[in-house]
């Protein structure tokens, strides 16, 4: 279709196949050309921001609604903001960085499963060869056939966790370069995989050889394939809290989700679990992210906000947390004169 602008060009994809990466191409290869009509300037000042009307100037009205949402707050301020540009940048440099890396080692998996084949075909075609020339003997061939199951008796275990392992990459293939995985409870980042190991990269930048015969057996979690993943928070006031409190708090919930439409789904549960000791209200926040925890710095920032803006709530409410009043015994009393006066403790 043809796109309206100083700078026209042709774009052959429908709007729905117009995602980050198939955007990028576009804005590097239009940007130089076109940077003094789209800058806008006050004075000497450059703003750092882009409109709408700007890119329009490139693009199609469906395209710019396309890739606006792609931005963090471009669709409630209108503007693409210079720190959500560059947010938007690193995110795709990143995942294609992930990409490259997967790639980079199923390619270096399957080449070492040719190697493997290679060697077994020849070693067949080397016997074959013999039997027909006539230089190997039943005796001979008897021979060598013995020894070989002699071998690979003695190496039975490797040969099964080959044939595991190699099960375990190219046909259950759980996880990529790059996913964050949780094994055993510990959560992991895979750094590498090869044809009899996988290398995890652990929270504390510990790499953690795994074999894949091994890996085989256990239960995995993958955080990138997972859709939008939940997360709670525990949250305990005082039994005395009253109900209208109570309903306020629910409220400011309610309207504080609602205005992250980019961070939260709006489904979100405060649930009262229940009263302990006769003076703990004890609450559950759950509420549910719009993306999955593969990006766990990001999740992390998200529910520090969440936590943060429970405890403004608060204090805006005046809803806080009381420790019973606690019965005092005095054991000992000492009284000794100082001045005519007496002194107790």
């Amino acid at each position: 279709m043809a796109v309206k602008g100083e700078a026209s060009f042709s774009w052959h994809r429908p709007a729905s196949a117009f995602t980050e990466k198939s955007v990028i191409p576009v804005v590097v290869s239009e940007a130089r050309s076109a940077t003094r009509g789209t800058r806008r300037k006050s004075g000497n000042l450059v703003l750092g921001y882009i409109e709408e009307e700007d890119l329009l100037r490139f693009l199609t009205t469906v395209e710019v609604h396309t890739i606006f949402p792609l931005f963090e707050g471009a669709v409630e301020t209108g503007k693409i903001t210079k720190s959500s540009f560059r947010n938007w940048v690193v995110h795709v440099y990143v995942e294609r960085k992930a990409l490259a890396h997967s790639l980079n080692d199923t390619k270096t998996a399957i080449r070492q499963l040719h190697r493997l084949a290679s060697a077994i075909v020849t070693l067949i075609i080397l016997v074959i060869s013999l039997l027909v020339t006539g230089l190997a003997t039943t005796k001979v061939l008897l021979l060598f056939t013995s020894q070989l199951l002699l071998v690979g008796f003695m190496f039975q275990n490797t040969c099964k966790s080959i044939f595991e392992s190699i099960i375990f990459v190219f046909v259950m293939h759980p996880f990529d370069v790059g996913d964050r995985c949780v094994v055993d409870g510990v959560q992991m980042v895979v750094e590498e995989m090869n044809i009899l190991t996988t290398v995890f990269l652990r929270y504390d930048a510990e790499k953690i050889y795994y074999p894949n015969s091994i890996l085989h057996t256990k239960p995995i979690s993958n955080f990138r394939r997972s859709p939008d993943m939940g997360d709670g928070v525990d949250i305990t006031i005082d039994v005395s809290t009253s109900v209208d409190d109570f309903n306020a708090l629910k409220k400011a919930i309610q309207v504080y989700i609602e205005s992250k439409p980019k961070h939260w789904n709006p489904n979100h549960t405060l649930m009262v679990c229940e009263i302990e000791n006769g003076k703990d209200l004890k609450l559950t926040l759950c509420v549910q992210h719009t993306m999955n925890h593969q990006n766990f710095g990001e999740k992390s920032n998200r529910r520090s906000e969440l936590v943060f803006e429970l405890k403004k709530i608060f204090d805006r409410l005046g809803i806080k947390y009381h420790l019973l009043p606690q019965q005092v015994n005095v054991t000992h009393v000492n009284t000794s004169s100082n001045g005519g006066r007496s002194t107790q403790s």
